[in-house]
């Protein structure tokens, strides 16, 4: 589910950048520690490092759905939980570039302008189990993030502190079966004052 995501947002990238980004630059997953970059990345490099995963509450929804299965058949489906998925993008420049700073700071912005065009990741980038799901995929770029201090974060994985921008993406996670009703039911759907991510995301000013 996750790599299917970083495949997703590496489409999503690949699809959004200028080509002159595209064409010099790949797009990696890795660890940002003092090792970096391991021998799978070329630079430069713009890496998203997924650092935390935690149940969305906003996306809360709770309770279950009758949708009608054929004639006097009903199937109870539970709501999905709502996960946020939290990168930290960062840019790193060639080994030996004569102004790596300049150069990072022009790809990170690169980065951050194409990840801000969506608040929806479109279907066309969805990738791997991610494909046709009916669930939206919600993104919050530039959202202040779970790292309340980038001194110590940094210091935790050993490696100089640089700039960054925190990315969060927003998935629906099935964890219960559907359940087929045994006895006729009178009504298929009921959702009275029943709030969901699309209504919440309209008041955010997000749709």
């Amino acid at each position: 589910m996750f790599h299917d995501l970083d495949k997703t947002l590496e489409a999503l990238l690949l699809a959004e950048l200028s080509q002159e980004i595209r064409d010099q630059t790949s797009i990696s997953f890795a660890t940002p520690d003092a090792d970096f970059p391991p021998a799978t990345v070329s630079l430069p490099t713009i890496n998203l490092f997924l650092y935390d995963v935690v149940e969305n509450t906003e996306y809360r929804v709770g309770g279950h759905v009758w949708e009608p299965s054929g004639p006097q058949r009903f199937v109870r489906r539970m709501e999905p939980v709502r996960v946020a998925c939290h990168y930290i993008v960062t840019a790193w420049a060639r080994d030996g570039a004569p102004a790596p700073e300049q150069d990072e700071h022009q790809i990170l912005g690169a980065a951050m302008r194409a990840l801000c065009r969506h608040r929806k990741i479109p279907d066309e980038f969805l990738r791997g189990s991610l494909t046709g799901s009916e669930y939206t995929i919600y993104a919050r770029p530039l959202a202040s993030g779970r790292i309340d201090s980038p001194g110590e974060f940094w210091q935790a994985l050993g490696g100089r502190p640089r700039p960054f921008f925190n990315y969060t993406a927003i998935l629906a996670v099935p964890i219960f079966d559907d359940e087929v009703s045994t006895a006729a039911v009178d009504e298929a759907k009921v959702e009275v004052g029943r709030e969901t991510p699309e209504n919440i995301e309209k008041k955010r000013g997000g749709a």
